[in-house]
């Protein structure tokens, strides 16, 4: 008897199994490659490109496309998928990619694309994602003919281009598969298109925020009865909020900041399905309904800079889920404690900034556990902070500026022992008070910024400061603080930004101020600010400390001596006040190397001597004030110092040149202020073109001066 194995092996001949791998390869795979069609759409596509991202490197005609980068095809081979987003590319979008019958997704976000978008994609019997966000295409949208069948488009995503003019029509009646549409951050006009709210029974987003877009909210937005996100921020909207999108009860986020829209808020708690609502920027009024209560899935609600008055009304405690509650910039009035924060245990910020509410802080907020944010600044608040602040466990930022804030010793007792503190802000509190000394304080960990301003607090600058080891800004400024600079302030290694200006403080400016680290290094801050931060204006606004600009501002006191020559040590400086002293000696030349500098205040000193030339090299320099000295000589007639205009040179009796109108002799006059009279015609010219722009720059620094950080 043979061997089964033997057997085996006999029972079917050598070229059955050749013939059954052909079948079973062939069932597999019906084609080897790509068609020639395909490859041809896509190397179309290369062609048209002025910098490919180096996809010729795979994209080879010789190759199977569907191995290309940034290609995916079927078990068929059939392209499905082209996803080419963030590859540098450059150049126009190939209508012929309209030829790939097959292409289910089409990704080239990112780029640097320019040109139109080919109808041919809008229109493709295949596509059900297209997304060209974030790239340079122009034009318009193009309509579709009216015969056009229904399309299969799912999600068109063309955000952050530079497309313009109104959006067309018949495109959208034909999309009634259509369920995103994102066309924000370019500069579409006319009134918000509502088609797909009847021609796509599943259209659920529309996000048209930054761009021009007018009239009024359409009341065929009734239509979009599954929408869920309706965005339409920063455009030109006006008008109230009609009840008819109070009826699109789908909705969970409704987003329409920074339009003109006007009126109240009734009809709002038909929106129950709410998660985010954000109204701010408009010139919305009157009160927030009691009703809001209803909204019980709302967490984030955005009411800033608007119109709004009355009393927080009590059903907002209901809103159980609520993380966000910004209200700042309204006219709104009474006394918190109608709501019941200690319903609200998610809460992670509040921001009632600029508003008229009075009374004491409500011992219920001190109750959300989770708050990581809380600025009350600007309202008519009083008394003394409540121990049970220290409840805050994740408090990282408080602001409490310009309330009526009593006992500043006992205030920063408590909040030292806070962990997570990294912002203070409790200027203009505290009047006349005493700045608390010793081991008073101690604490402050984690403290990045500390803002004690306007105050008028008496005393020294007090030495726990030398022990607050992570101090990145310090604001001491508009008290009545005495005594020298400590030497110690050489030992706060992160300080950036000091301003202790307009204080009493006398003695010589120390040589440890001229050893700060971080005003010797480009390096900055990484914290961001849980809440932008607003300074000098209500349009500035800072979200991270490294934002603001490294200062040092000892201007407004007493400080007597020179001015050290270490100051050139200071690389990173971009602004250096030391105005309304009693500094004399000259201006120390080093001055020069702090080739940051965008601001230089040296006025109202007894400084002597010349203008040092090398000051031109101080090309960045936007502000120059050497006024109410005893300076002389020359002032440059050429170079960035003789772009500034006579004020800042004023009350100089001995210095001389044409933008004083006192007349250098020849012993007075240096090399580089001698010029033609034809280069001096042409520079009075621009002294009088450049004074006027300079005093609308003045005038206006004079009307925002009165702001402060908060």
């Amino acid at each position: 008897m043979q061997p089964l194995s033997h057997i085996h092996r006999n029972i079917f001949p050598t070229p059955f199994f050749g013939l059954a791998l052909v079948l079973l390869v062939s069932l597999a795979s019906p084609t080897s490659s790509c068609t020639e069609q395909q490859k041809s759409s896509l190397l179309q596509l290369l062609a048209g490109l002025s910098r490919e991202g180096g996809l010729t490197a795979s994209w080879r005609s010789d190759m199977d496309c569907c191995s290309w980068e940034g290609i995916t095809c079927s078990p068929n081979r059939t392209v499905t998928d082209v996803s080419l987003a963030s590859r540098g590319l450059e150049g126009a979008i190939s209508p012929f990619l309209g030829n790939l019958t097959g292409l289910l997704r089409l990704n080239l976000s990112g780029n640097s694309l320019s040109g139109g978008l080919p109808l041919e994609l809008v229109s493709s019997s295949s596509i059900i994602v297209l997304d060209v966000s974030f790239n340079r295409l122009t034009g318009g949208l193009h309509e579709l003919p009216s015969s056009t069948p229904a399309r299969p488009l799912q999600v068109l995503n063309i955000s952050s281009n530079l497309f313009t003019g109104r959006f067309p029509t018949m495109a959208w009646e034909v999309m009634k598969s259509l369920v995103v549409l994102n066309a924000s951050t370019n500069s579409f006009t006319g009134q918000i298109p509502t088609t797909p709210c009847v021609s796509a029974p599943s259209f659920a987003v529309l996000e048209l925020s930054f761009n021009q877009f007018s009239g009024n909210i359409p009341q065929g937005l009734i239509n979009c009865t599954v929408m869920k996100l309706l965005s339409a921020g920063y455009n030109n909207l006006s008008g109230t909020l009609p009840k008819e999108l109070f009826n699109v009860t789908s909705l969970e986020h409704l987003s329409l900041p920074n339009n003109r829209l006007e009126g109240p808020l009734n009809g709002i708690m038909k929106l129950t399905n709410l998660v985010i609502l954000d109204l701010g920027g408009n010139e919305l009024s009157g009160k927030i309904p009691d009703s809001i209560g209803e909204l019980t899935r709302l967490k984030e609600l955005h009411l800033d800079h608007n119109n709004m008055s009355g009393e927080l009304p009590s059903g907002l405690s209901n809103c159980i889920d609520l993380t966000t509650i910004d209200l700042k910039r309204n006219y709104f009035s009474g006394k918190l404690t109608n709501v019941n924060f200690s319903n609200l245990s998610n809460l992670k910020k509040i921001d009632l900034l600029y508003n008229h509410f009075t009374g004491d802080i409500p011992e219920s907020i001190y109750s959300c556990s989770k708050l990581t944010a809380l600025r009350l600044s600007y309202n008519h608040f009083h008394g003394q902070l409540s121990e049970k602040i220290g409840d805050l466990k994740s408090l990282s930022f408080l602001s409490l500026v310009n309330n009526s804030l009593t006992n500043i010793t006992r205030t920063l007792q408590i909040l030292s022992d806070s962990r997570s503190l990294t912002t203070l802000f409790i200027g203009f509190n505290f009047l006349h008070e005493t700045m608390p000394e010793g081991d008073n304080i101690d604490g402050f960990v984690n403290l990045q910024v500390l803002s004690i301003n306007d105050c008028s607090l008496s005393g020294n600058i007090p030495d726990w400061l030398s022990k607050i080891p992570n101090l990145g800004m310090l604001l001491l400024h508009n008290n009545e603080l005495t005594g020298p600079i400590p030497d110690w302030i050489s030992s706060l290694n992160f300080i950036f930004y000091l301003d202790i200006s307009n204080n009493s403080l006398t003695g010589e400016i120390p040589s440890a101020l001229m050893e700060m680290p971080m005003l010797e290094s480009e390096a900055t801050a990484p914290m961001v600010f849980e809440l932008p931060v607003y300074n000098k204006s209500p349009f500035i606004q800072y979200l991270m400390p490294g934002a603001f600009p490294k200062v040092l501002n000892l201007g407004i006191n007493n400080l007597t001596g020179l001015i050290p020559e270490k100051i050139g040590q200071l690389k990173a400086l971009i602004s250096l006040n030391l105005s309304s002293n009693k500094l004399s000696g000259e201006i120390p030349r080093l001055i020069s190397t702090l080739t940051n500098l965008q601001v230089l205040d040296l006025s109202s000193n007894h400084l002597t001597g010349t203008i040092p030339s090398a000051l031109n090299n101080l090309h960045f320099l936007s502000k120059f004030n050497i006024c109410n000295n005893d300076l002389e000589g020359a002032i440059p007639t050429v170079g960035q110092l003789s772009t500034f205009p006579s004020s800042s040179f004023d009350g100089n009796p001995k210095l001389c040149g044409p933008v004083v109108g006192n007349h250098c002799g020849l012993a007075e006059a240096s090399p580089v202020s001698i010029v033609s009279a034809k280069q001096f015609g042409n520079l009075v010219i621009f002294f009088i073109a450049f004074g006027v722009f300079f005093g609308i720059g003045v005038l206006y620094d004079q009307m925002v001066l009165a702001r402060y950080f908060c």
